[in-house]
């Protein structure tokens, strides 16, 4: 299938937008519609192209082709950004302009009713996961009155979503403390007051270690982390066990509590992370209350969706495996 059929059939399943858009959207999700190499977010006005091709100078005239294609579809469109994963340019990959300057880049979004501030240049990712969103709409509508942990919060938004559904407390951690001013930015937008003691800046192992230490303990608390990560603290990888950083947060959630799990390793498959979480169950201390779907305008519709995953997510519907456990203690201490 050439790009400009496989680009207009994802953009049809995906019906109307207008110019007054100001939510988020992955146009064309390629590795499951037809063209590998490129994925498409459209970020209020702003377009952002996601090239994954094995040259590391990327494909600019697909990068182009497509651009003048979201252009003619939706003219209201005002930039353009090329991001070029695998260049060994750091500009490259946190984003070219094509068409549009810096002023036109769009700040924020809105999805569900929540403002979320935005840095599309950041780094390579855009500050924002589309992939995640209906987790940010389970947590709106069920953390009302909790006392949250967001850990590996990145720019905050699963922390976001809980206080916009009532969250009495929400603690952000996160090492970088770059992101974490995105987050208080995103308070900003909603008009909530920040705090400095939600927001650390402080490796994971380290803060669990300190907030383990104060004695509290929270009624949900999110693990979203990187697919690998290694520092002199402690060492995430996904592949090789999944598992592993869920039981260091356990104890710091309360009887009845939650444990919200994110694997996004590509390359493991679902049954194996899925018989993981069960041998972590079997002793009765945890047990599986949901998972959770990836939106299809990231995995694909029906129609527009060919070729299979590199590994079979199933029970999942994507690399992105979310899973919500539920906490019982042997103390039976609750939240405090």
């Amino acid at each position: 299938m050439d790009l400009e059929t496989a680009f207009e059939r994802a953009v049809v399943a995906r019906g109307p937008l207008d110019a007054k858009h100001d939510g988020a959207v992955r146009l064309f999700a390629g590795f499951f519609e037809g063209y590998p190499a490129l994925a498409v977010d459209l970020y209020a006005r702003t377009l952002v192209l996601h090239d994954y091709s094995d040259d590391a100078e990327g494909d600019r005239a697909a990068a182009e082709q497509v651009v003048a294609l979201a252009q003619a579809r939706f003219p209201w469109i005002r930039s353009a950004l090329w991001k070029v994963r695998s260049s060994a340019d750091s500009e490259a990959r946190n984003g070219v302009l094509l068409f549009g300057d810096e002023r036109a880049l769009d700040r924020g979004i809105r999805e569900h009713g929540v403002a979320y501030a935005i840095a599309l240049r950041q780094n390579r990712d855009t500050s924002f996961y589309l992939d995640t969103r209906e987790l940010r709409a389970w947590a709106k509508a069920e953390l009302s009155g909790q006392r949250v942990l967001n850990t590996f919060a990145h720019t905050g938004s699963l922390g976001v979503a809980a206080m916009a559904g009532g969250a009495r407390e929400v603690v952000h951690v996160d090492r970088s403390k770059a992101f974490l001013e995105l987050a208080k930015a995103s308070y900003a937008k909603n008009g909530w007051p920040t705090r400095r003691v939600d927001f650390r800046a402080e490796d994971i192992f380290e803060s669990v270690g300190r907030l383990k230490r104060e004695g509290g303990l929270f009624d949900c608390v999110f693990v979203d982390p990187p697919f690998f990560s290694e520092t002199a603290k402690g060492k995430v990888d996904l592949a090789a066990s999944a598992t592993r950083v869920l039981d260091k947060v356990r104890p710091l959630i309360g009887d009845g509590g939650r444990l919200v799990a994110v694997n996004n390793a590509l390359f493991l498959p679902g049954a194996e992370f899925h018989r993981e979480l069960e041998a972590m169950c079997e002793g009765g201390w945890l047990t599986i209350e949901r998972t959770i779907g990836v939106p299809d305008d990231v995995k694909g519709f029906p129609e527009t969706r060919v070729g299979t995953p590199p590994v079979d997510p199933a029970p999942f519907e994507h690399s992105t495996k979310m899973v919500v456990l539920r906490v019982k203690r042997k103390d039976g201490r609750k939240a405090s």
